[in-house]
Parts: structure tokens; sequence; C-alpha cells
């Protein structure tokens, strides 16, 4: 479904003389307006697009605090935008917007080893972060699938998490400050390098508001020590009801891994012939558990895994021999999204969480959902926490396939929430789940956010539409970009 949105702000003449303005603050090459540049951004990861009127390429502080201030005087939205991985429609920008590229602040501005916290530009990438650092003996904790890709400016939008976060928390809990442009022009550092500073946290209220804050510029990010062991598992099983009920007996038991992932059958036969790691492809579903800590401790934690899994079934049990083979099991897991393009051209994945103890409940409706519409789905997931990635794929040239994916789609967040989930785990509301927020909060919590989002941005210009509905919040203002599914 395609919702029409209002006249750009600005168009024609308006849209020269704003291109002519962002000039004379910033360096020729830096302002991009060509319809072929320009188009490179109407979009991010999701199936969602929208139509900007130009694209700046900030490289510091001083360029985004210009480009801000230029949108202001003209009146038109901005929307900042790293890499481009999300997968809600975060970073589509409405008609008329100008497009604050950060890729170009990239810099490791500076490491702080015995306190360890990093001062880092928001288009640093959230692997290199952690390969940088690696001589140090730590690490970025969040690891997104897309850490090889997405920025830590992106990371700090979304609140992201990752595989690991299941012990070590998402990108809130690693985040000690951010220095922002806030959405009328002004800089200040939100937080402090000290954990706990006094008054309002406010650097809290940053992390996850998906860019209708400001924009970030500076961000000093916590470092977690190496773990001094690690032992990674890969279990499966012919029933995807008993490696879903497997977390919650961990969990229960008393372990927290650091992270547990679950991958179904079509997901295990997709990664297999995609990077070949001996994945079991002939069973249900497969988890993979990571268990870090003390050399004994750790020992003990396989061992307790290893009686647990056999009360459910398990068919074999795989512990990874080496640091090589912890990687491939890894690249495995990471390489899902990718893996997907054997089977059809395109995916649509949601990332609602649910109760781990109503993971096989959800799972079987999911399936059910998706047989329903005559789709495919995968399941990939970090079962750990209950947030699920259920995958529809499909071919978009097919007629009607959109309608019917839309459906199911919507179907899948409906009953997570029902069975007492919530909306987003990692990737965000967006502009993607906005409309459904009403599932999750009454009329006086959305008026509140709302309420909040004008105190960062009175006039609405710092990516609008996204996450609050109309009319509680923004979408009222410039209308949803053309062909935006929502």
């Amino acid at each position: 479904m395609t919702v029409d949105a209002p006249a750009p702000s600005a168009t024609g003449p308006d849209t020269a003389r704003l291109v002519g303005r962002l000039r004379q603050e910033l360096r020729v090459d830096q302002v991009r307006d060509g319809v072929s540049e320009v188009d490179l951004y109407r979009r991010d990861a999701s199936n969602m697009s929208g139509e900007a009127s130009v694209v700046c390429f900030a490289e510091s502080t001083e360029d985004v605090r210009c480009i801000v201030t230029v949108a202001n005087e003209f009146g038109v939205p901005f929307v900042a935008r790293g890499s481009g991985t999300g997968l809600a429609g975060g970073a589509v920008p409405p008609r008329g917007a100008i497009v604050i590229s950060t890729a170009k602040m990239n810099r490791i501005i500076s490491v702080d080893e015995v306190n360890r916290i990093a001062w880092v530009e928001p288009g640093v990438l959230n692997l290199d972060l952690s390969r940088q650092t690696a001589h140090l003996g730590v690490h970025f904790a969040p690891d997104p699938s897309s850490q090889q890709t997405c920025s830590i400016g992106g990371n700090v939008a979304n609140n992201s998490g990752g595989p690991h976060c299941l012990a070590d928390g998402v990108t809130s809990a690693h985040i000690h400050a951010i220095e922002v442009v806030l959405p009328d022009g002004s800089v200040t550092i939100l937080g402090g390098e000290d954990p706990e500073p006094d008054g309002y946290d406010l650097r809290g209220a940053f992390v996850g508001s998906e860019g209708m804050f400001g924009v970030a510029t500076k961000v000093c990010v916590r470092l977690m020590q190496n773990p001094p062991d690690v032992a990674t598992m890969l279990l499966d099983f012919s029933d995807v009801a008993d490696g879903a009920q497997l977390v919650s007996d961990i969990i229960a038991d008393g372990i927290v891994p650091a992270a547990v992932e679950m991958m179904d059958q079509l997901c295990l036969r997709a990664v297999e012939a995609f990077i070949h790691a001996g994945l079991p492809v002939d069973q249900a579903a497969a988890l993979l558990v990571e268990v870090v800590g003390l050399p004994a401790a750790v020992a003990s934690q396989v061992d307790r895994i290893r009686e647990l899994a056999r009360a459910r079934r398990v068919g074999t049990i795989r512990v990874a021999a080496d640091d090589v083979e912890r990687a491939l099991l890894w690249k495995g897991r990471k390489s899902a999204f990718g893996a997907i393009a054997h089977i059809e051209p395109n995916y649509y994945l949601h990332d609602t969480v649910v109760p781990r103890h109503r993971l096989p409940e959800v799972l079987a409706q999911v399936y059910e959902i998706a047989a329903r519409h005559e789709l495919l789905v995968l399941n990939v997931f970090h079962a750990g926490d209950g947030n699920l990635h259920p995958l529809l794929v499909f071919d978009a040239r097919e007629p009607g396939v959109l309608d019917r994916v839309h459906a199911a789609g919507d179907e899948i967040v409906r009953v997570s929430v029902a069975a007492g989930g919530v909306l987003s785990g990692e990737h965000g509301i967006g502009l993607e789940k906005r409309d459904l927020m009403p599932l999750m909060f009454s009329p006086v919590d959305l008026a509140a956010q709302a309420e909040l989002r004008r105190a960062f941005d009175p006039r609405l210009l710092s990516n609008p539409d996204k996450v609050l509905p109309s009319p509680a919040g923004c979408g009222d203002i410039h209308g949803v970009p053309e062909g935006a599914w929502v």
C-alpha cells in the first residue's frame, strides 16, 4: 500500500536557493543535488522510499551545525543518515528534505584504555571500532548482524542490539555521552564520561530516538574487556519447539549466556549453501549458544547446557574447537540475511520481542500466518531475549505479493504484542511500525512522547514522520514519503 505525500517543502526555485545557500556554508563537493546522486539516498535497507532535495556530506560538527541552521532558515526537514542499513525506514527522507550523510565523520578521536572509553564520530563502523581496539583487549559490545557496515551513529539512533546483547545489553548500556547538534542548530553534550552524571538522563532519552531529537556528532562509548574464555555450542533439534523451550530452560537454570541464537531448517539450508559451515540442514532448528568467563565456569556451564539439552531431545551437540571454527559458526549466523538471496530476491523482516516462555507458541503462529498467506518464512533470531526476526521471502515482481506480505507482517506484529511482547527489539519503529504504536501505548502515552519530542524539536524538522503516529506527534506535519509502505 502506498500513501501520497503532500507537496514538498522545497521545490523548483526554492530547491535551487536551498542548494545555493548550503554551498555558501560548505564546500561545493559536499553538496550534491544531481538526480542520480540524490536517488541513492531515497531509501535505507527497508522496503520504503522517499524523496530528498539534496544530500550533504558532513565532515565535522561545524558542518552539521551549518546544515541544520540552513534547514531552519528554509523551514525544511533534515534527516541524518549513517550507512543506511536500517530496516524500519528510519532514514527514509520526506519529500523536500536535506539528507545529512555522516559517513565521512569516521574518526576514532581518542581511546582511554584505563577507563575503557573512547570518543568516536558517528560514521565509525561498528566492527571497525572493535578491530581498532583489539590490541588493547577490549571491544564494543553491541554487535548487530550488519556490524561490518552499520555505523555507531546508527546504533545510537536505533538503540541497536545484536546476538551478544543478552548478557551485555543493547547500545544504551554502552554510551556515556553524546555531542549533539540540536534541531535549532545549537551544539551540546548529553551525559558525560562519568557513567552516572547528575541531572536528567538526556543521553538516555537521545539513544533510540531515531534522529528525531537532533544529530549525533561525537559519541563517548564504553569498551568491554575481552573475556578470558569462550565456548560456542551448536545444538540441533528435530522439533523447533524443543529448541525454543531449551532457551527458557537455560535461563531458568541461572545461566545467562553471552548469546543464544536460533535458526530454523530453511534458514540453515540457505546459510549452509552460502558459507559451508557444516550446519545441520536436515534438522528442524539449531541453537547457537555462547558462554564466556573464567575457564572453569565456562566448562561447567557447557556441561550443564548439555544436560538440559538432552532433556529436550537434542540431536547433536557441537562445541567449536578453536577460534577459527567459532568465527565460522558466527559468520553463518550473521550471513543469514545475505543467504536469503539464494531463495528469493526480496525479503521483509520484522523485529518483535515476545516473552521467552511463549516462543514456541508464537513461532507456531508465525508459520501458520505465512502458510495462510502463501508465503515462505525463515526464522533466525535472538532467542535468548525472545527477539524474533521472521523473514518473509518473496519476489516483488509477482502480482499481489506485496499486499500478502504486508498483511502477514501486520499479523505477526499483532500476535507478538498479544503474547505480551513489544513492537521492536533493536531495529526501531521508523516508518514501518509507527501506525502500530497504539497497540502498545495509550493516547496519553503517545501524547507524552510527542511532548518530549517537541521539547527537543519544536518545529518538527528533525527526521519527521517517524515513530509517532499521526496525530500524536509529527505525521500530520510533513506527511508520509511517497511510495512508503506502511
